[in-house]
């Protein structure tokens, strides 16, 4: 007990929860969770499909190790009924993020790291549907992503500025979608595009810093951006996605966020959705 009461307090102290609002909910911060930690995160998206009219959700289970102050892993699993009428498995990816700068100052950091993630897939490019049912409207998504829909890889550099209670954090990043396990990608997606965020982050409480105890409340809001870069599948968007989030006894934390299309012109299977997820953190797991 006495080494997580001291390492909740070097926590709020340091990386962790005094910069509680750089613990963006749709985008990856350039500081790393605490080394020498766990992390589990359930998630959950819940969504309308243009061309069904159909709700859809995906279920992403992960888990995040710290490894150390500069490096940490994420492995995630997907799960949904986008592309066929019941829940099943999609498939998984894995996560890496190193942070290669860090500028410390009283009350503010500029942090800047360098991310890849690699997806593993199995999923058909149209969505299945029930015998004798048919599409309300024509599939006509050109969106791809490593969450389910295709397998590929993303790398990038994320640079986060935290300046007291507010934290900026700005990605780019490259994406190549490739072949899913039973699935070819159709010639009129792109297998290449370009992804984009800006993301800022507010601690609201506690106004004040007494014990690891208190409850955080953080605002944020992110724009989120991807442009495919292929003549087939050409297109682009700006969603913006508001949230609010919960931190409980340093340790647990709770997300919900609204995401909305602002512009584009890239047809898509959803233009709106809305998330819960639910994260829980285990520090000092080697003694």
């Amino acid at each position: 007990m006495k080494i997580f009461i001291m390492t909740a307090a070097a926590i709020m102290a340091g990386t962790g929860v005094a910069a509680a609002q750089e613990l963006y909910v749709n985008t990856e911060p350039a500081s790393n969770m605490p080394a020498n930690s766990l992390g589990i995160r359930l998630t959950n998206k819940f969504f309308n499909m243009e061309h069904s009219g159909d709700n859809g959700m995906r279920f992403e289970p992960e888990v995040m190790w710290g490894v150390n102050k500069r490096l940490m892993l994420h492995v995630i699993g997907y799960a949904s009924n986008m592309m066929q009428s019941s829940l099943r498995a999609e498939g998984g990816s894995v996560y890496a993020k190193y942070r290669f700068l860090s500028l410390d100052q009283p009350h503010a950091h500029f942090r800047m790291a360098a991310y890849v993630k690699g997806s593993v897939i199995d999923n058909p490019y149209y969505p299945v549907m029930p015998a004798g049912t048919h599409a309300m409207k024509p599939y006509n998504n050109k969106e791809l992503d490593l969450e389910g829909a295709t397998s590929g890889v993303n790398g990038g550099i994320i640079a986060t500025q935290l300046l007291h209670k507010l934290a900026l954090s700005a990605t780019l990043g490259y994406n190549r979608y490739m072949n899913n396990v039973k699935n070819n990608i159709p010639d009129d997606f792109s297998r290449n595009a370009v992804n984009y965020s800006l993301s800022a982050g507010y601690l609201v409480l506690p106004v004040k810093y007494k014990n690891f105890q208190q409850t955080n409340l953080n605002l944020y809001v992110e724009l989120l951006g991807k442009t495919n870069t292929d003549a087939a599948g050409r297109g682009s968007y700006l969603d913006i996605a508001p949230a609010v989030q919960f931190i409980f006894n340093s340790t647990t934390r709770l997300d919900l966020s609204y995401r909305a299309q602002l512009a584009g012109d890239m047809t898509r299977n959803t233009f709106n959705s809305f998330l819960i997820r639910v994260e829980h953190n285990i520090f000092n797991i080697k003694k």
